[in-house]
């Protein structure tokens, strides 16, 4: 069994509309997909019907990546086998994608203090009606030429740090898991290489019901996934794995499917999520 837990559409900052992902991952010959998109549940539905009307062989799971505030930078959570019609999680998430809308606004004033020309109607064109989020602005700054691609828009202008960064509205990270738990979701924590003092970010959010932890993500080698391994093993978290694929078309990120998750524990993730529907 074959599972790719970490997919973006356009309904956040993907590339491919829902239909697209799903037929991609069948394409490359994945079981199981996770629909995560920031701050968003709305390419989920639109992944189900595609999946029941041409691929029914392929399993998705409803998802969803929760980005969160500490004080060393972002903490992703991310949210399976959610229920994506939960109304408190929908109103969550809206108050989420407006902080986005916000601060993009105030990102692009000050790109264009600093001389660079970004429109925003053309940033909410290339967002194709979904969450609006910096790499739609990346993708602007290549398309004006004020870039040789995407990454350095975050390294010169955009990323943490940069002139044009604006700090946004966001969830605590035990807020992002208690919400999971309350849609009747598997809270995980997503790509947590690069989180400082770990072991205590994990244990505090155990404590709000964390489940899981993404191990087996995009790039991470073999020294980083034997290391997570064991903190997800101290904790008692089922581990994951997800490409954290948005089909940018780079070159650079991670392909679908490219994460290798061991189909044991993408058992065992199934196997807790008949546990806590019951």
């Amino acid at each position: 069994m074959r599972g790719d837990l970490h997919l973006h559409t356009t309904a956040s900052d993907g590339r491919l509309e829902p239909a697209e992902v799903v037929a991609l991952a069948v394409k490359v010959g994945l079981d199981v997909i996770a629909i995560t998109d920031h701050d968003t549940v709305d390419g989920v539905a639109p992944a189900l019907a595609a999946a029941a009307g041409a691929f029914p062989s392929l399993t998705v799971i409803p998802g969803v990546e929760i980005n969160t505030d500490v004080d060393t930078g972002e903490v992703h959570i991310l949210g399976y086998f959610i229920d994506y019609t939960d109304r408190n999680l929908g109103t969550v998430l809206q108050r989420q994608r407006d902080s986005r809308w916000r601060r993009a606004e105030k990102m692009l004033a000050r790109l264009n203090s600093l001389g660079l020309d970004i429109q925003w109607q053309r940033v909410q064109e290339l967002a194709k009606g979904g969450s609006v989020g910096r790499p739609h602005i990346a993708a602007a700054l290549l398309e004006k030429g004020y870039v040789q691609s995407e990454r350095e828009a975050f390294d010169r202008y955009i990323g943490h740090g940069g002139p044009a960064y604006v700090v946004r509205e966001k969830l605590l990270p035990t807020e992002a898991v208690r919400l999971v738990v309350a849609a009747r979701g598997l809270p995980v924590l997503g790509h947590p290489a690069d989180i400082g003092s770990l072991d205590r970010v994990v244990a505090e959010l155990k404590t709000a019901g964390l489940l899981g932890m993404e191990v087996f993500y995009g790039n991470y080698g073999p020294d980083v996934i034997s290391r997570l391994l064991r903190v997800a093993e101290r904790h008692g978290l089922v581990a994951t794995g997800g490409s954290d694929y948005h089909a940018f078309g780079d070159g650079q990120e991670p392909m679908i499917g490219s994460a290798e998750l061991p189909s044991q524990y993408l058992e065992q993730l199934f196997t807790l999520a008949d546990k806590h529907s019951s």
